[in-house]
């Protein structure tokens, strides 16, 4: 079984990264280089200013930055002193910012100012109102009763932030580097390490609670299974906030000695000319990615030659793209289970009766299909829910009890759909729920749903998702306005825009009577009908 053959808590992790590979570049983002011996470096002068602001085991510290050198040295202090990271969203507007800070009791949180077109302390401020009284380091909120400080990376004038990388590290002299070991020798792979979001805070939250052990067993397994190589140039614009950035790119790379590139904000152009410049090998990434860059002006003049591998068959070289649809293995997983728990090599070509397979169990899972009405078991080649349960799999979901989660045997029920066929291959066929995958993020219906009914002009809406050939589902509503009230689907699009992130805000809106909508006779909306309807208006449009 391919585990490292190091504790696997993040002190010795970041430790043993900066002895094997000192000086070698692990993370390039936005022209910023970060070597492996100055990420253990830098993470440990601000592991010990955290420690100077009363953060230890347990504690929860929330990361609003984006994909920066700044993140990952975040990300290590806090975790190897055995706190609780809480990587949030950069896209959060008010409601969500305000909810997963108040759900995941967050005490501390490590913030840019701003980033590109993004402010954050004025959304921290419409998110949280009583910031405007708050004293730095003190604060008191009912908004968001466990947090006692913001530390602001970049200029900030205001006077409820506390002071960021350099204050910390001038106040973590205090802290002897004999205790920082100490403490760090008090972090087991037992710990919990990190709260990961992956829908929205406003209606239903969902916060998968993972393990030191987990988080960095899993990762080794991933950059072997998936074949990072220490030469490898890996490219990757998935955010860090979520496990597919974090746990297929950063972390596999930290492993192997490779390289990671990355953007805070993706864009197809700069892209390109960085993995030209770069000699990237390695692209790991959501389709619609490859798409956008496939589609742009200069990709046909980039020379892409030294791409070995991606999941992206725009970007490989004629001679290395799959030959048939189908034929090449993907991956299955999601936050809960610390991204792919099923996976097959991309690069190999598959007999036809395993085409459309989506791998056979990563190390130390084991696969369960059950009726998702009775939970009975079923055989090979019988199709149901598929479950879960290995060490990759979380604790829990923050603030729900364990055995409300996982059943009786220790099984996470996924709500996916599929077999498994008689040599262990699985096959996915759909989603079971109602969840919405758009370009790789999970959109709750009920969330948006609650945010439009929150307007005085919305009496009922019904939020669902339609195909698309390039994101997998697109984000769509229904709406019905009160009587006498009369907005348009672009006035409610455009005021959704500041309340929630762009990729949760529905592509089609439909404004319309209720009779027009399908509903059974118990007076429930029927989505499946709901979703051919509003695929044929978008359609049309």
């Amino acid at each position: 079984m391919p585990f490292p053959d190091f504790l696997p808590t993040v002190p010795v992790f970041a430790r043993e990264g900066a002895a094997s590979h000192g000086s070698r570049t692990l993370l390039v983002s936005d022209g910023v280089r970060l070597a492996f011996d100055e990420a253990d470096a830098r993470s440990r002068e601000l592991a010990r200013g955290l420690l100077a602001d009363g953060i230890g085991k347990g504690s929860r510290v929330g990361i609003l930055m984006p994909n920066h050198a700044e993140w990952l040295i975040a990300w290590l202090a806090a975790t190897r002193i055995g706190a609780v990271a809480v990587p949030l969203n950069t896209f959060y507007q008010t409601q969500e910012l305000a909810g997963t800070l108040r759900h995941a009791d967050v005490s501390h949180l490590l913030t840019y100012a701003r980033f590109k077109s993004h402010d954050y302390l004025s959304r921290l401020e419409a998110a949280l109102p009583e910031l405007a009284g708050g004293e730095p380091g003190a604060l008191r909120l009912g908004t968001a009763p466990y947090l006692r400080s913001i530390h602001v990376w970049g200029e900030c004038d205001r006077s409820w932030a506390s002071g960021g990388p350099a204050e910390l590290a001038a106040a973590g002299a205090s802290v002897a580097a004999s205790l920082l070991d100490e403490v760090e020798s008090c972090v087991t792979p037992a710990d919990l390490i990190t709260i990961v979001y992956s829908s929205g805070s406003t209606a239903e939250p969902k916060g998968a609670v993972h393990t030191q052990g987990g988080m960095v067993r899993h990762s080794y397994s991933l950059a072997i299974a998936m074949d990072v190589q220490p030469d490898d140039v890996l490219y990757s614009p998935m955010p860090f906030f979520w496990v597919g950035g974090l746990m297929t790119a950063l972390f596999m790379c930290m492993h192997r000695g490779a390289r990671c590139l990355t953007h805070g904000v993706f864009d197809a152009g700069g892209t390109l000319e960085l993995l030209e410049k770069e000699r990237v090998t390695y692209v790991m990434g959501w389709p619609h990615y490859g798409k956008s860059m496939a589609e742009h002006p200069s990709f046909a003049s980039r020379d892409l030659s030294a791409v070995r591998r991606s999941n992206m068959a725009e970007l490989l070289p004629p001679g290395k793209r799959p030959a048939h649809d189908g034929i090449r293995s993907n991956s299955l997983g999601m936050t809960e289970t610390l991204g792919p728990h099923h996976h097959h090599d991309m690069g190999l070509d598959l007999p036809e009766p395993l085409h459309g397979t989506f791998g056979r169990p990563m190390d130390g899972i084991e696969t369960r299909v059950v009726d998702p009405r009775t939970g009975a078991i079923l055989g090979p080649g019988q199709e149901g829910e598929i479950c879960i349960r290995g060490f990759t799999v979380m604790q829990s979901l923050y603030k729900r009890e364990r055995e409300e989660v996982l059943d009786p045997d220790g099984f996470y029920h996924t709500g996916d759909g599929g077999y498994v066929n008689e040599d262990g291959w699985l096959f996915f066929t759909g989603r079971l729920g109602e969840m919405i995958k758009t370009g790789g993020a999970n959109v709750t219906p009920g969330e948006v749903e609650t945010v439009l009914m929150g307007y005085p002009e919305v009496s009922e809406a019904y939020v669902t998702g339609i195909p698309d050939a390039d994101r997998g589902e697109l984000v769509a509503a229904a709406v019905v306005l009160r009587r006498g009230a009369e907005i348009d689907a672009e006035a409610l699009r455009g005021r959704l825009r500041t309340d929630l992130s762009a990729y949760k805000i529905p592509r089609h809106v439909w404004v319309c009577d209720k009779g027009e909508l399908p509903f059974t006779d118990s007076g429930k909306i029927r989505k499946p009908v709901l979703a051919r309807l509003l695929a044929e208006r978008a359609a049309r449009a």
